[in-house]
């Protein structure tokens, strides 16, 4: 079987995705998976052990880049797919299979897709409260159960390159490390406090550890308050591609993360992860590692799957202090 399975567009989500590249390999071992993903999280796909080529579809995020789809779609006609899973669940996700003149087009009914899926199901959120499980049921025959226990992402680490970035950066990896990602790109409800990750920081500095930031280009400004606040935190936050980021949570002792792409990232790299959650729920998209541990307060305003607290004073994170982290990980 050859599958296309168009990705998605977020880190973790893309992250994800990687259960249902392991269904379909454990349903046909020779099956020949490709995939279709943005420039923003096609390098994963090439991560992934079961991914037989990754193909960019350069569209920003957001855009219905009609042009650029149709020609992907016609380019990729000649690989001759039986069949295309289509992960997100917008109307211009599902354009490319039809382009691709894929036989067998499958997802989740979304934005007015009947005439663009030719199998499409019906999501009932009971039975499949977690991404994951959505995305690995679109292997199987709708009402088919799922095979337990369900398999975790799993991504691979180049190690010539970690090693590089770890003499370009001038890094010190003797000392156990700690890595702090403290962005989301989703909005500043689902981000731990600057200040709280600082006080972080130095305390585990104080306790002998290295301690550096990883994020994107728009964490840099974080990044830079949180080293600012801890003299001899090393920041990293824009400065690294995704795959380098990749890379270096590899060597991570332990890593504490606001629910965000990294966390997942960090999860499918099996290093020790203390993930925070505010306005999300674990009971969604939980770190998918044993050794991830989650933190939240619990409180009757959570969740709220907002961007910004629409209490005006964002206690699911700014009450949850360093000193809990900092239990957590010791």
């Amino acid at each position: 079987m050859k599958a296309l399975i168009i990705a998605p567009a977020w880190v973790g989500d893309m992250v994800m995705a990687h259960t249902l590249v392991q269904a379909l390999k454990a349903e046909d071992v020779d099956a020949e998976i490709h995939l279709a993903a943005p420039p923003a999280t096609a390098p994963l796909g090439t991560r992934m052990p079961g991914v037989h080529q990754v193909h960019e579809l350069a569209v920003a995020q957001g855009a219905l880049g009609w042009r650029e789809r149709r020609r992907l779609g016609r380019a990729l006609r000649g690989v001759g797919f039986d069949a295309a899973y289509v992960l997100p669940n917008s109307f211009k996700s599902a354009l490319m299979p039809c382009w691709a003149r894929v036989p067998r087009r499958i997802g989740w009914l979304g934005e007015a897709r009947f005439g663009l899926l030719n199998d499409w199901r019906r999501l009932d959120r009971d039975r499949h409260p977690k991404m994951i499980e959505r995305f690995m049921a679109l292997a199987y025959p709708p009402g088919q159960g799922l095979p337990q226990p369900y398999p975790a992402p799993v991504l691979t680490v180049d190690g010539a390159n970690r090693d590089a970035l770890v003499e370009r950066f001038g890094l010190a990896t003797a000392a156990p490390v700690v890595i702090l990602c403290p962005g989301a790109e989703y909005g500043a409800a689902k981000r731990w406090p600057a200040d709280h990750f600082a006080a972080l920081a130095r305390e585990r500095l104080k306790a002998g550890h290295a301690v550096w930031v990883i994020g994107s280009p728009g964490d840099r400004e974080l990044g830079v308050a949180i080293a600012e606040a801890a003299p001899g935190t090393v920041n990293l936050a824009g400065r690294t591609r995704l795959t380098d980021a990749l890379d270096l949570l590899s060597l991570a002792d332990a890593v504490v993360t606001n629910d965000s792409g990294l966390m997942h990232v960090a999860c499918a790299l099996s290093v020790r992860v203390v993930a925070l959650y505010g306005s999300t729920s674990p009971e969604f998209t939980p770190p998918l590692d044993a050794n991830a541990r989650v933190l939240s307060l619990g409180l009757d305003c959570q969740p709220c799957f907002q961007r910004d607290c629409p209490l005006g004073h964002l206690k699911c994170l700014r009450e949850l202090t360093p000193d809990a982290v900092a239990r957590a990980l010791a």
